[in-house]
């Protein structure tokens, strides 16, 4: 039986980056690699090692860099700032550290946020997807208190609710799990993987969590601005 070729969401071939203040610094060396539909890959390296900085890069929000670029085998670079902002926005999902909720609004409008910002539905259309998304994260019932009264791995549940809102090809996260306790950070990863296994989602996460990387598809390994492995 011959299988089909699994296409590539996000590939990245030759990035260099530098800092240049206050002197120049060479970050991110010749780094490639490709992301496929549906993996599910960590990237993992000592602190300095350029994680965040290469995240960034691929995120599409720092654009100082050569190298070529790819989301669904369309160039990103050299795009403008407003052309990469609407890409990043329709196809790119986040997850932070910190959960970045707005404390003042309720949980289904913060999930709404980008979904209105992208403005290809309406209102009533974007709430009844935020509802599911709360729904599929098993917190719809706190849909309506305000995000500054649920509990720490609440507000990161509602962060991935929020970063699935414009049914992304791609999740990107940054220490998703660095300040929840190990039974909500084990929480965030099944809902992680579960996603990726259903909905066909790419996942791409920076951690320090030997334990959440290992249950990964894959772990993409940094030294010194250099990929040193991707098994």
């Amino acid at each position: 039986m011959t299988g089909h070729a699994i296409p590539s969401v996000l590939r990245a071939e030759k990035i260099n980056k530098y800092f240049t203040d206050p002197v120049s610094f060479h970050v991110l060396k010749d780094v490639s690699l490709e992301i496929k539909k549906g993996e599910f890959v960590s990237i993992m390296g000592k602190s300095g090692c350029g994680k965040s900085t290469l995240l960034y890069v691929l995120s599409t929000m720092d654009t100082n860099y050569s190298g070529k670029l790819y989301l669904d085998n369309r160039l990103l670079t050299g795009q403008g700032g407003e052309a990469l902002a609407s890409i990043r926005n329709e196809y790119i999902g986040f997850i932070f550290q910190f959960h970045y909720l707005l404390p003042e609004f309720s949980v289904v409008r913060n999930v709404m946020l980008p979904g209105l910002k992208l403005g290809l539905k309406s209102a009533e259309e974007v709430y009844q997807d935020a509802m599911e998304k709360l729904r599929l994260l098993g917190i719809a019932n706190q849909a309506e208190k305000l995000a500054s009264r649920i509990s720490g791995g609440q507000k990161q549940r509602v962060a991935i609710a929020r970063s699935l809102i414009n049914s992304p090809k791609l999740i990107m996260a940054d220490e998703p799990t660095g300040n929840l306790d190990s039974k909500n950070a084990d929480n965030v990863f099944h809902l992680l993987r579960d996603l990726s296994h259903q909905e066909g989602l790419s996942l791409l996460v920076v951690t320090h969590d030997q334990d959440f990387a290992n249950q990964t598809d894959r772990i993409i390994t940094m030294e010194d601005g250099r990929i040193m492995s991707t098994a």
